[in-house]
């Protein structure tokens, strides 16, 4: 059984966290990253993830996957992840949790359209958005804007997806990673700790395996189209055989149950080899290596690949999904133009940020805008514009 392991030594150690920007003394109860996790469940920009599009908007159905819920079920693999390898399990959950923060209304429809408004003014990226938030755009606290997470959960989220500065890397370091790090340096031209790490993949395997049970839910495929899917296609097969006449909830839930631990095993036991090939004896060897230690095998990524195509195909592309996101990129470019050219319209304590002329003008707008849900998107929308 490996239920519990003992924490190995390329751990984050939070009695060796590098700290918080805002000193604060350590709570007698709880370590560190155990704060981080629960300051980002206390907090408004995560409760506003539950009307917020995942594929579908929130109207379209109850039981369809919403920001909130994805990220619960990346939390819960990562952290099953974490205990097997030894790492530190609330840091993985915290980096989970907050992984989606700064996600627009419309997923990443509403992403493309406010990206393509703020092209002048930088440009917008979710990832950016959720470290403003973490730093800076949630004001529950008496002491400092933000969370003020350790230096961990910070670079963690800002490089999750790997080295932002280096070799080959082409793309500018987004703005509001790139204020945080002139204050409080996040090593961007370095590779993540291992739990960030975790973490992203973790996102991968529960994004693949609930946009099939939703993509079949909503009728956009049926479980005879992924036949021909490698690694899918089979797992089906084989309930079905082994369960002959198992009503079809139950075939989807059984399979992709089956699916997810697939994948998880398999990431699991590749990292094991990863780590074993290079003996780092702390996070910060990992963060040094020069390459992830966390991966699927050559076979896994092949399979993901696949399903992504496939995916990509007869989901995200489907002409539903594109009536949806047509209308949402609609919505969230009228809303910005309407709000940038006539601010009166913001509310009061929004209009009182605007300052640096029309840059900044558009910042607030863009941070006001990528804070709405769904539903409060559309009812603004139709309250301004559809008037």
């Amino acid at each position: 059984m490996v239920w519990a392991v003992s924490r190995a030594p390329y751990a984050s150690d939070p009695e060796k966290s590098r700290g918080r920007l805002h000193p604060e003394p350590e709570h007698a109860m709880r370590s560190p990253f155990q704060r981080d996790r629960d300051r980002i469940l206390h907090s408004s920009a995560f409760r506003r993830l539950k009307h917020k599009t995942q594929v579908f908007v929130y109207h379209e159905g109850d039981h369809y996957r919403t920001r909130l819920t994805h990220s619960l079920e990346v939390a819960q693999i990562a952290r099953t992840i974490a205990r097997v390898l030894g790492l530190d399990e609330d840091l993985a959950e915290a980096l989970a949790l907050a992984h989606d923060l700064g996600h627009t209304p419309f997923g990443h429809a509403g992403e493309e359209a406010l990206n393509a408004e703020m092209a002048r003014y930088g440009g917008f990226s979710h990832n950016d958005q959720t470290l403003r938030i973490l730093t800076r755009l949630e004001h529950g606290y008496a002491e400092f804007d933000g969370l003020n997470l350790t230096w961990e959960a910070l670079e963690g989220t800002a490089k999750h997806n790997g080295p932002l500065l280096g070799a080959g890397i082409e793309k500018p370091v987004p703005p509001s990673i790139a204020e945080y790090d002139r204050k409080h340096p996040l090593e961007l031209d370095t590779y993540p700790g291992p739990e960030a790490q975790i973490a992203a993949h973790s996102d991968d395997i529960a994004y693949n395996n609930h946009d099939i049970d939703d993509g079949l839910r909503a009728g956009l495929f049926a479980v005879a189209d992924l036949a021909e899917v490698p690694l899918v296609g089979p797992v089906f097969d084989e309930v079905a055989r082994h369960y002959p006449g198992l009503e079809e909830s139950r075939l989807i839930h059984e399979s992709i149950r089956r699916l997810i631990d697939l994948m998880v095993r398999d990431l699991v036991e590749e990292t094991r080899r990863a780590l074993a090939a290079s003996t780092p004896k702390s996070a910060d060897d990992i963060r040094h290596l020069g390459r992830p230690v966390a991966a699927f095998s050559e076979a896994m990524r092949n399979h993901d690949r696949a399903l992504k195509r496939f995916l990509y195909e007869r989901m995200y592309r489907h002409d539903r999904v594109n009536r949806m996101t047509s209308n949402a990129r609609r919505v969230v470019s009228e809303l910005f133009r309407l709000f940038l050219a006539e601010p009166d319209h913001l509310p009061v304590e929004w209009r009182a940020l605007i300052g640096g002329g029309e840059a900044g003008r558009a910042r607030v707008v863009a941070d006001y805008l990528a804070g709405m849900t769904d539903r409060f998107a559309l009812d603004e929308h139709r309250r301004l514009v559809d008037t």
